[in-house]
C-alpha cells in the first residue's frame, strides 16, 4: 500500500472525522463556557471578593536598564490563571453534571417491550391451538 493510499485511509475513517468533529464542537464549547464564566459567573464573583485582581503581584528579577526591560516573575498572572481554570473547570463539571443527570432521567424512563419476533407468535399461536384441541378433547 502506497504513501498516499495510507493516508487516505487513515483520513477518511470514521474516527478521525468523528475527532475532527468533536474538536470543532469542542472550540465552539469552549467560546460558550469563557463567556459563561467570563460574563455571568466572573462578575457576582468578584463583588463577592472585593474585586481583588492578582495580575498585576510581580518580583522584579532585574531591574530596568536603559531600553532593556526589567526581568519580572509574574506571579499574580499565574495565581489569576489558576483562579480562572478552576471556575471554568467548576462551569464545565455543573454543565457535565446536568446533562449526566438528563441522560440518567432519560435511561430511568419505562420504555415500551420490544415488539415479539416472527418466532415468537408464531410459537404462541401454536401454543394456544395446542391448549385449544387439549381443552376440545376433555370436554
Amino acid at each position: 500500500m502506497g504513501f498516499l493510499s495510507e493516508f487516505k485511509a487513515f483520513a477518511v475513517r470514521g474516527n478521525v472525522i468523528d475527532l475532527a468533529v468533536g474538536l470543532v464542537i469542542g472550540t465552539a464549547f469552549g467560546k460558550i463556557v469563557s463567556s459563561l464564566v467570563a460574563d455571568i459567573i466572573s462578575p457576582p464573583l468578584g463583588l463577592l471578593i472585593g474585586g481583588v485582581d492578582f495580575s498585576g503581584l510581580s518580583v522584579t528579577l532585574r531591574q530596568a536598564v536603559g531600553d532593556t526591560p526589567a526581568v519580572t516573575l509574574n506571579y499574580g498572572l499565574f495565581i489569576q490563571t489558576v483562579i480562572s481554570f478552576v471556575i471554568v473547570a467548576f462551569a464545565i463539571f455543573l454543565v457535565v453534571r446536568a446533562i449526566n443527570a438528563l441522560k440518567r432521567k432519560e435511561a430511568e424512563a419505562p420504555s415500551a417491550p420490544p415488539a415479539p419476533s416472527v418466532q415468537e407468535t408464531l410459537l404462541t399461536e401454536i401454543r394456544d391451538a395446542l391448549r385449544e384441541r387439549n381443552a376440545q378433547e376433555r370436554g
